[in-house]
């Protein structure tokens, strides 16, 4: 399983030093959606020449012209691009083509999708490489988080990756990696910290070594 660090901090200043605590650790540096709002695509051509070797997730969330805005997000260093699952077929299949063009990679977000299995076949079809459940920042504290989704779309995907998203932590992890999703993504239990690397640490051993998990729950 990889780790996905998500990065919605908004101080540039924050955000290398973060890097520079956690990289090691981490096997995708995710720039979310904020970031990019506030600092525009220069802050993911930055990261990237500052870390040539690293796979970098611009958090676009395309859900419209998305050859146009695909093509933005891979002349500026991204490695992955986002778009939103509820996109038209015709957004998100410009999106993979630039994709393919670049030999670069798609995560389709099922944010807010209703019927994710049904969804998710038909993404799968359309060609993307990843597929995220995703349980939004705005609903987090009163709703069930993404382990329900994770399920209904293990028992219908056949080639694409599937990452998980949504306030994980130590304690909700244990529930997930016993389904082997291929990538979790974890951002506030390690940007909000004052100790992020031995957050980033934590998350890290867990995912190497499952078989803690029952002492991580139990604390």
């Amino acid at each position: 399983m990889k780790l996905q660090l998500a990065i919605d901090l908004l101080d540039v200043k924050a955000v290398k030093t973060l890097l520079e605590e956690v990289i090691d650790l981490i096997d995708i540096v995710e720039i979310g959606t904020p970031l990019i709002l506030q600092e525009g695509m220069k802050i993911v051509t930055e990261i990237k020449r500052n870390y040539p070797t690293v796979t970098l997730l611009a958090d676009l969330k395309i859900v419209d012209a998305g050859a146009i805005e695909a093509q933005i997000g891979f002349d500026a260093g991204a490695d992955i691009i986002t778009v939103l699952g509820l996109a038209h077929d015709v957004t998100i299949q410009g999106a993979i083509n630039q994709a393919r063009t670049h030999g670069k990679q798609i995560m389709a977000d099922l944010i807010a999708v209703s019927g994710v299995q049904k969804r998710a076949r038909e993404l799968e079809g359309l060609g993307v490489d990843c597929l995220c459940v995703h349980t939004a920042f705005d609903v987090q504290s009163h709703a069930q988080g993404p382990l329900a989704d994770l399920l209904e779309i293990k028992s219908v995907c056949q080639r694409a990756k599937i990452a998980v998203a949504g306030g994980i932590t130590p304690i909700t992890l244990a529930n997930i990696v016993t389904h082997h999703p291929d990538v979790v993504i974890v951002g506030g239990f390690i940007t909000g910290q004052a100790d992020k690397r031995k957050a980033a640490l934590e998350i890290r051993q867990l995912l190497d070594s499952p078989l803690t998990l029952p002492q991580a729950v139990g604390r």
